[in-house]
């Protein structure tokens, strides 16, 4: 057999395997509300090449490629216990049997690996929780594709409602139209219908109600069946206490802010302050996309080598904000036509830190440039540490924390040395450190971190209304403090 020959016929073999992985993932989802992982990255719902494209990605963050060969019977071993919800990740489940040297099973490892969802410790399956979108922009649109995503086992998150002015003719059919079809992020993953004569979308199953409001006092939910809901503001409109209470009608306990909250309202990053919320919290803010893509690397950082002082500049993508052509803009530069400028402007990412790393004794300073790209940003942080390190060790330090930390679902690894911006749209990390950019030297230290300030923070703002409605369900193997 030639090598062609034999490449092509491994590859057939993968595929098969990877053929026979889609309905064990499906069920287990379904049936059990449990979510396949492999570092971190969904299985479930994925087609046989988008399974060995996510294998073979493990190469980039793990040293080494990864086979289905390897990870299938840590599937088949999963179907024999009695799993309670929980997501369980094969990646690190293959890492960790790699490494034992107690000669157990594979069946016998991974009982170990996931007992505390098993027997008298397991969560067993609750009631939905009602979310409702206040806004259907940007955010609001990708919130709506991942909370469909993750109704599939009919449990968790439920999308009832959507909240919006009324427009010109054909509404409903419209919105619909732009949650099936999105320039930058692709076609809706299912089916969308939309009923005019009932104001309802209809997506994967799933009824969602538009309602048209002006403001917030004209709108009780109750009336629409929905009940003890969060309620997730994509306007950006109210960003304080008083303004954000208004949300809080019939029908609603929660808000939710995707954008920096003001005054007291607490700026949330998932992964880092999410355990500061209180559970009878009913405003939250989810801070900016920056703020997300920053906080957690800085932490990161700041655990293992200390931070005295840093700087950040964002290289930001445009956004509904600024112009399509040149116009009058009440900030300055943001006039000026977003596709053919590169725009210096504000950020308020930098002076967010304080609020989600308090204990953080260190000045952060910075600055943002908009530039003509409609989706990913990317943020260079520029460090000063307590303590020299070298390149080398930096980057082992923050490929393993992208692997096995409390921070592997915020923060990402990648050494590709041909990585462009484009190649992270839709990426459900808050950010991805780019190894072939970093630079240390001594104790000084710059990172680059790349990140879709869409999709990644969308993905952010989903696991803190999961953590705040009792439906974020842990993950196993745990991941190592």
């Amino acid at each position: 057999m030639t090598v062609n020959e034999d490449a092509f016929t491994n590859w057939k073999h993968r595929e098969e395997i990877a053929e026979s992985m889609i309905p064990i993932i499906g069920k287990l989802h379904r049936e059990r509300d449990v979510t396949v992982l492999l570092h971190s990255r969904s299985l479930v719902n994925k087609s046989v090449v988008s399974i060995l494209k996510t294998h073979r990605f493990a190469r980039q963050i793990a040293g080494e490629e990864l086979s289905v060969t390897e990870t299938m019977p840590f599937l088949r071993a999963l179907t024999t216990l009695d799993l309670g919800c929980c997501q369980v990740d094969l990646g690190m489940l293959a890492a960790l049997y790699k490494a034992d040297d107690r000669g157990l099973s594979v069946e016998e490892f991974t009982a170990e690996a996931v007992a505390g969802a098993t027997g008298d410790q397991k969560i067993e399956r609750g009631q939905p929780r009602d979310v409702v979108l206040y806004g259907f922009g940007r955010i609001g649109r990708l919130l709506a594709r991942l909370l469909i995503e993750k109704a599939g086992s009919g449990n968790g998150l439920r999308l009832r409602a959507i909240v919006v002015r009324r427009g010109a003719g054909q509404d409903i059919v419209k919105r619909a139209s732009l949650l099936r079809r999105d320039s930058i992020h692709g076609q809706f993953q299912g089916t969308i219908t939309a009923d005019e004569a009932t104001s309802t979308i209809i997506a994967n199953g799933n009824a969602i109600k538009v309602i048209y409001a002006d403001d917030p006092s004209a709108v009780d939910y109750t009336r629409y069946g929905v009940k003890d809901a969060i309620l997730i503001d994509n306007t950006g409109k109210w960003r304080d206490r008083e303004g954000l209470s208004q949300h809080l009608r019939p029908g609603i306990s929660k808000v939710v802010l995707t954008a920096p909250g003001k005054g007291d309202v607490l700026n949330v990053v998932h992964g880092v302050n999410h355990d500061m919320i209180k559970p009878d919290e009913q405003i939250i803010s989810c801070a900016s996309c920056t703020t997300n893509a920053i906080v957690p690397p800085l932490k990161a950082m700041a655990d293992e080598y200390g931070v005295l002082r840093g700087h950040v500049e964002t290289v930001h993508s445009f956004t509904n904000d600024q112009n399509l052509l040149d116009n009058y803009h009440s900030s300055d530069r943001r006039g000026r036509s977003a596709p053919l400028n590169m725009v210096i402007t504000e950020t308020g990412a930098a002076s967010a830190v304080a609020k989600a790393l308090p204990d953080l004794n260190a000045r952060i300073t910075g600055s943002s440039i908009r530039v003509p790209v409609p989706d990913v940003s990317i943020a260079i942080l520029s460090l000063r540490l307590a303590r020299e390190t070298t390149r080398e060790e930096v980057l082992d330090y923050l490929r393993k924390v992208s692997l096995s930390s409390p921070l592997k679902r915020q923060l990402d690894f990648i050494s590709a040395p041909d990585a462009v911006s484009s190649d992270f749209i839709g990426s459900r990390h808050a950010s991805i450190v780019d190894a072939g950019a970093t630079k240390v030297e001594g104790d000084d230290a710059i990172l680059y971190l790349w990140y879709d300030n869409e999709f990644g923070y969308s993905s952010q703002v989903i696991r803190v209304v999961q953590h705040v409605s009792g439906v974020e369900y842990p993950t196993y193997p745990a991941p190592v403090a």
